[in-house]
């Protein structure tokens, strides 16, 4: 028997290098899920990404922002139900900044940390390529 399926949110995090050029490549997916507990953020810098887009970057800043999104999801796991929809808000909250939200789109899963992996292999990763493993930045 199949799990009920549940409602859940995410939101695709992009890396836009030189803010007034508006080129941007997506490097995270954050998603939630109230009804199952599930708040948080998978991230991967492509460096060479950033790169192509602005040579001079330094990727070291915007790995720990990213970082900072992750542990601020964790913090929410730890504060309840609650804070968890409100840390969702936050982290999906418009901004101008070299990290940007994109739109929240919403889904169905009965399994939100396979569904987190498989918005990862589609919105993030390069076509082809597979990898796994826990929340993070890499």
């Amino acid at each position: 028997m199949n799990p009920q399926r549940q409602v859940f949110e995410y939101a695709v995090l992009q890396v836009v290098p030189r803010v007034e050029r508006g080129e941007r490549f997506n490097a995270a997916v954050v998603l939630y899920c109230r009804q199952l507990d599930y708040l948080a953020i998978r991230a991967e810098l492509d460096v060479s990404r950033l790169r192509s887009l602005d040579p001079a970057a330094d990727p070291e800043p915007i790995r720990q922002a990213l970082e900072a999104s992750a542990q601020a999801c964790a913090r929410a796991r730890e504060a309840g139900r609650t804070a968890r929809g409100q840390h969702f808000r936050w982290l999906t909250a418009p901004r101008s900044t070299v990290i940007q939200p994109g739109p929240v789109h919403t889904g169905l899963t009965a399994d939100p940390v396979a569904e987190h992996e498989r918005l990862m292999r589609l919105l993030v990763r390069p076509v082809g390529e597979v990898k796994g493993g826990p929340d993070g930045v890499r």
